[in-house]
């Protein structure tokens, strides 16, 4: 049986997780929050998983019963990402790697978001859509790689929710986008915000700055309330998201449908999705926050697959990329 361990901090999220043969045997971690109305800046969210890796990586291995003797791999997040916070969990993940004689992989991101969907949810080979606060993607499979078809040509979609809520000053505690989640369960009155889809790929970056500049007009006009404003960013956001893999289904012949990425976890995404996979008689596959965020466990999956696939990185292509 292979044991493979997965370090994870590319962004807000530090994590360690550990995988035995498909099998979570465990997935801590710590996310760093900022105050309301501010982002999280790459040197301080660097210091704060400097702070608690350490106690990450102890939990992962209390809570998997392992020791370091039990691991054959030690699999960390190569890129995409930032800069300041990849180099943290790149340099402990080489560390731990020497210290305890195992062998090396670096993951890339996506791939690792990918994996664990696939691994969750048992999709066979499905159009994936990657969302995220740095990445909007769809992704499928074809002749031996994954491929992107669609992708945002500005902005993630999750970071043009996040800017919208720092906006209008929604906490950052569990994520904002999670708290514009809630908010737009109440809204009543959709406003209408422009909807740009261009062939197969989108752009958020014009919304934002359209919503941005509206917001402050309409809320103290007393035109709508900040619920609507999350009610309409949602439903328009999330419908360029449904027709751009909608189209990629199509075109690839696929029947399957799997959302990945810390959006994903968005139940009115899900539930969009839903009912354009139905009108297709296709099947949509998504997993909840334990595995659609960022965490430590869809590392050590997608370096299981390569371990077994006969991959290693050597101490010296070891780097980060945030590309």
């Amino acid at each position: 049986m292979t044991v493979v361990i997965g370090f994870e901090g590319s962004a807000n999220k530090i994590a360690v997780g550990i995988i035995r043969d498909g099998e979570v045997l465990s997935n801590p971690r710590r996310t760093y929050i900022t105050p309301p109305g501010q982002g999280f800046l790459p040197g301080e969210t660097a210091k704060h998983h400097r702070g608690v890796i350490l106690t990450v990586l102890q939990e992962a291995l209390n809570e998997a019963g392992l020791k370091a003797a039990d691991i054959d791999c030690v699999a960390y997040t190569k890129g995409p990402g930032m800069g300041a916070p990849l180099v943290t969990v790149a340099i402990v993940a080489r560390t731990v790697a020497q210290l305890w004689g195992k062998p090396l992989l670096g993951v890339n991101h996506c791939i690792g978001h990918i994996e664990m969907g696939r691994l969750i949810t048992n999709a066979q080979n499905p159009t994936v859509l990657y969302v995220s606060g740095g990445n909007t993607q769809v992704i499928a499979y074809s002749e031996r790689r994954y491929r992107i078809f669609g992708e945002t040509i500005d902005i993630a979609v999750g970071n043009c929710l996040d800017r919208f809520a720092r906006v209008i000053k929604i906490s950052n505690d569990p994520s904002p986008g999670y708290n514009i989640e809630q908010m737009a369960k109440k809204g009543t009155k959709y406003i209408d915000l422009p909807y740009t889809v261009k062939g197969m790929d989108v752009s958020f970056s014009g919304i934002l700055s359209y919503i941005e500049d509206a917001a402050h007009k309409l809320l103290s006009t007393g035109q709508c309330m900040p619920e609507d404003l999350c009610f309409s960013l949602q439903e328009t956001l999330f419908a360029m998201l449904v027709e751009i893999t909608e189209r990629a289904m199509a075109h690839c012949g696929s029947q399957e449908v799997l959302i990945v990425g810390g959006v994903g976890c968005n139940l009115r995404l899900q539930e969009m999705m839903g009912v354009m996979c139905k009108e297709r008689s296709a099947r949509l596959f998504a997993t909840d926050e334990r595995f659609c965020i960022d965490n430590g466990a869809m590392i050590a999956q997608a370096g299981w697959e390569m371990f077994r696939s006969g991959h290693v990185t050597e101490l010296s292509d070891s780097w980060i990329t945030q590309r």
